[in-house]
């Protein structure tokens, strides 16, 4: 194919790709080969010098679903009770959709075990200690536009993900049952699996002309 885009589906999928939690099939099974074909597509981003320094686990043992599940919860019970404790306060600024996104992670948090896949995106070294801002987007920056399009080429076929990080501050014991080595890092933990319901819909954000400046900051 050549020429332009049909930017009515580009949009539509860039729009409507969603974190999704609550609406994960937990009993469709994910072929191996969906999968794999969604890293096809996610190994073509860019990545720092081109090294792509990256690797990717995917989990679908249900011993180790639920191995990796256990060490998500030892930080998202707490996360979760803490931010339950000031979601009245939150929604009293005004930010309304505080208590369905903890919705929505604690039913994450519960059936986490039970999602057909895992996905965790490794790269390979970490950072140095006293590591500097350059260093450190540099490093991610090697890997989230992968992630971003593996959740992308998800989308177009049915399936849905979340990025999520609350098993790293455990991640040595996540390391141990996956065999990890101590020289490569995971940067987050993503459950696959087809969505429930039609389709999406663009998210409420604040307008581009608010968030967006010219030329320096604060400069419309």
């Amino acid at each position: 194919m050549t020429g332009p885009f049909d930017l009515t589906h580009t949009d539509h999928l860039l729009t409507t790709t969603r974190s999704v939690r609550k609406r994960l099939d937990l009993t469709r099974p994910v072929p191996r080969e969906v999968v794999l074909d969604c890293l096809r597509i996610a190994l073509q981003a860019p990545s720092g010098g081109n090294r792509q320094p990256w690797r990717w686990i995917v989990v679908d043992d249900p011993a180790l679903k639920a191995e990796l599940a256990a060490v998500y919860r030892k930080t998202a019970d707490p996360y979760l009770a803490a931010g339950r404790e000031t979601a009245e306060t939150e929604q009293s600024a005004g930010r309304g959709d505080v208590n369905a996104i903890l919705d929505s992670a604690t039913y994450l948090n519960e059936h986490l075990a039970e999602v057909p896949v895992m996905v965790i995106p490794c790269l390979l070294g970490r950072l140095p200690d006293g590591a500097t801002v350059a260093d450190t987007a540099g490093f991610y920056g090697s890997v989230l536009p992968a992630v971003w399009s593996f959740m992308l080429a998800l989308r177009s076929r049915g399936l849905g993900s979340a990025w999520t990080t609350l098993h790293l501050p455990y991640e040595h014991e996540a390391s141990a049952a996956l065999g990890i080595p101590d020289t490569v890092t995971q940067t987050a933990l993503l459950p696959v699996a087809y969505y429930t319901g039609e389709d999406f819909k663009p998210a409420s954000r604040q307008p581009v002309e608010q968030v967006t400046y010219f030329n320096g900051w604060k400069k419309h």
